[in-house]
C-alpha cells in the first residue's frame, strides 16, 4: 500500500504553523485594540470602528482554529482534522465567493443606500442640537484632512452653521488653487466630501477584491493538499 508523501505531509504542516501563526497576531493584535484605551488613540480607532475590530477578532479566532487543525492533522496523519480543515476552508471560500457575487449584483442598490445615508448626515451638519455636534466635529477633522466640505453639494451643506465653525476653510497655501472657492469673505473647499467617501470606499473594494482573490488561490491550494494528504492517509 502506498505510503503518506513526508514532502506534502511536513509542507502542509509547515504552511499551516504560518496560517496559525498569522491567526494568533490577528486575533492578538484586535483583543488589544478593543481593551487598550491607548491602543485605540494610537490606532485612531473610535467606537464606531468597533465592529471592523470584532470582526477582526473572529477572523483570527478562525485563522487559528483552522491552522490548528491544518498543523495536527498533516503531522499527526488524522482524516478527522483534514477533513474538518477541509470543510472549514470549503465554507470560507464559498461564503467569499457568495459575498463577491453579491456585491457584483448590488453594486448599484449599495451606492443608492450610501448616497441616502449621506442625504441624512446633510440634515445633522444643519442641526444645532448637541447630538448633532460631535458629527460635526468629526466631518470637520475630516474636511482638514482631505481638503472638501460638506458631503453632497459643498458649503451648501452646512447651512448656517457654516459662520459657526472653522468648517471648509481652506489652507492658505491651498487658497490660490482649483481646490477652493471664494464664498461668504473667506476661501472654502469646493470638493464635496461625499465623492471623496465614494472614491476611497471604491479603491479600497478593488484593493479588497485583489486580496480575497490572492486568498481564494491559497484555500484552492489547501484545500488540495488536504484532500491529496487525506487520501493518501486513508490508502495508507
Amino acid at each position: 500500500m502506498a505510503g503518506v508523501s513526508s514532502c506534502m505531509k511536513y509542507s502542509m504542516f509547515i504552511f499551516n504553523f504560518f496560517f496559525w501563526v498569522c491567526g494568533c497576531i490577528i486575533l492578538g493584535v484586535s483583543i488589544w485594540i478593543r481593551v487598550n484605551k491607548d491602543a485605540q488613540q494610537e490606532f485612531q480607532v473610535d467606537s464606531s470602528m468597533f465592529a471592523g475590530v470584532d470582526l477582526l477578532i473572529a477572523v483570527g479566532s478562525i485563522i487559528m482554529v483552522l491552522g490548528f487543525l491544518g498543523c495536527c492533522g498533516a503531522i499527526k496523519e488524522s482524516r478527522c482534522m483534514l477533513l474538518l480543515f477541509f470543510i472549514g476552508l470549503l465554507l470560507i471560500l464559498i461564503l467569499q465567493i457568495t459575498a463577491g457575487i453579491l456585491g457584483a449584483v448590488y453594486r448599484s442598490q449599495i451606492e443608492t443606500a450610501l448616497n441616502t445615508i449621506l442625504q441624512e448626515s446633510v440634515k445633522t451638519l444643519q442641526s444645532s442640537t448637541e447630538e448633532s455636534k460631535a458629527f460635526q466635529e468629526t466631518l470637520q477633522k475630516f474636511e482638514s484632512k482631505n481638503q472638501c466640505c460638506g458631503l453632497l453639494n459643498g458649503p451648501e451643506d452646512w447651512g448656517k452653521n457654516l459662520n459657526n465653525y472653522k468648517a471648509c476653510e481652506c489652507a492658505s497655501e491651498n487658497q490660490s488653487t482649483d481646490l477652493c472657492t471664494y464664498a461668504q469673505g473667506r476661501y472654502i473647499y469646493k470638493t464635496p466630501c461625499g465623492e471623496i467617501i465614494i472614491k476611497q470606499l471604491k479603491d479600497h473594494m478593488i484593493i479588497i477584491m485583489g486580496i480575497a482573490f490572492g486568498l481564494a488561490v491559497i484555500e484552492i491550494l489547501g484545500l488540495g493538499f488536504s484532500m491529496s494528504l487525506y487520501c493518501q492517509i486513508q490508502r495508507k
